[in-house]
């Protein structure tokens, strides 16, 4: 009889432990909704600073949500260092997370690192290769640098898989033509043309081709 009292004595405590962990849990989950809605407020009035002090108020190091949230307001204030070191916080919070790795690359391109910037969208294409904007910018990356054969790969791929896109049309048709493949690119152009009629670009592309 005693063990059976003992038994419910402890099993009353272990529940009484929960049901204070979770009220506690409750609370802090309103604090952080009271201080996400107030940095969403402070954003949208444009008051960048604002709306990272009003995360930093309840600023965890393991909050994954926290840090990318900080990441992209710490961008928009012009705080480019500190940008970069709250988004590497949430993808080693989070090693999977492309979001966090897209949004590295505001800031880091904002300072001229081209590298990480670089290095970032290569990450992101081996954790999903037909990402979209990782193809689409890491390509014109290397258009700009006339790196062409590098740049058709991921225009390739975005074609591959978005074949009536303006963008991808648009950017694979001038690489083929930088590349010498004219009879690619204009059937490039001339696609483009069907998305975009009158595209001053491509109208462009097309009567470079002889």
């Amino acid at each position: 009889m005693e063990t059976l009292k003992k038994l419910a004595f402890t099993t009353l405590c272990i529940s009484l432990l929960c049901q204070v962990h979770i009220e506690v849990m409750g609370q802090d989950y309103k604090l952080l909704q009271e201080a996400f809605s107030n940095s969403y407020t402070l954003e949208t009035a444009g008051k960048y600073t604002a709306a990272c002090d009003a995360l930093r108020k309840v600023y965890d190091e393991n909050s994954y949500e926290i840090n990318v949230r900080l990441g992209w307001l710490s961008y928009l204030a012009g705080q480019f260092t500190e940008s970069i070191a709250y988004y590497n916080i949430a993808i080693q919070l989070m090693p999977l997370s492309i979001e966090a790795r897209l949004g590295y690359v505001y800031p880091a391109s904002a300072m001229g690192n081209w590298d990480q910037v670089t290095a970032k969208y290569q990450e992101i294409l081996k954790l999903d290769a037909s990402n979209y904007t990782a193809n689409y910018r890491l390509g014109s990356i290397y258009y700009s640098r006339k790196e062409y054969e590098q740049a058709y790969r991921h225009f390739e791929k975005l074609i591959n898989g978005y074949p009536f896109d303006y963008d991808a049309l648009h950017m694979f048709a001038w690489t083929n033509y930088q590349m010498g493949k004219l009879r690619e690119a204009k059937v490039l152009f001339n696609k483009t043309l069907l998305n975009k009629p009158g595209d001053a670009s491509a109208t462009e592309g097309l009567g470079l081709i002889k």
